[in-house]
């Protein structure tokens, strides 16, 4: 009896800490995870990229020379977008989340045609299996049907960080260059920047 009374107890008190030590989440949007995240890190989030991209194509709407571009050439651009390269010192920087962002944007932009790169070596085995007599002839997609792009567009993310006394500013330059592949000629160049600030104390963040 004796036994099984300790045992009882054991359990209530293992309940008793487990309560105590509980868990707890929720959903919360995008500003307010911002707000939360900047408490913990300054590193680039994925916020950042929206906010980035979301300034780059504000400024390519309202790029003078890109808009003669267009007017110039009265059709819809289709685009190849090369990754965006990470010049950072921060080998974790979150440059896929920053491409595919990239590529959100423009595509929702709907000002653009999109030439997907990502998926042409697939596309093309498609295309050649089609052809190999296993799918009748005529509906199997020609080879040398591809659309082509007319720009490429490409860029980089650098970073300079200034330190003193337990502060920390470090500023983020996002470069974007777009190129007429045809004549190599460079139609449209920006930059947006990003600083972000951060102090420690003598305790930790």
């Amino acid at each position: 009896m004796k036994k099984i009374f300790k045992l009882l107890t054991l359990l209530s008190l293992l309940l008793s800490i487990t309560s105590c030590g509980g868990f707890k989440a929720k959903r919360i949007d995008a500003d307010e995870s911002d707000e939360m995240g900047l408490e913990m890190t300054d590193k680039w989030m994925v916020r950042d990229s929206e906010i980035s991209v979301d300034k780059i194509i504000r400024k390519i709407e309202k790029h003078k020379g890109f808009q003669r571009y267009l007017a110039k050439t009265g059709k819809t651009p289709k685009i190849f977008i090369a990754e965006v390269q990470n010049q950072t010192s921060e080998a974790y920087f979150p440059i896929e989340d920053f491409n595919d962002e990239m590529l959100n944007k423009f595509s929702e932009s709907g000002d653009f045609i999109l030439i997907d790169a990502a998926s042409r070596d697939k596309l093309l085995k498609e295309i050649q299996y089609q052809n190999d007599g296993m799918v009748d002839p005529n509906e199997a997609k020609t080879i040398g049907r591809q659309a082509g792009a007319d720009l490429l567009v490409f860029g980089s993310i650098r970073m300079k960080a200034q330190k003193r006394k337990g502060k920390t500013l470090k500023e983020y330059t996002v470069n974007i260059r777009m190129t007429n592949l045809e004549r190599g000629i460079e139609v449209l160049r920006t930059r947006i920047r990003v600083n972000k600030f951060s102090k420690s104390s003598s305790v930790g963040w």
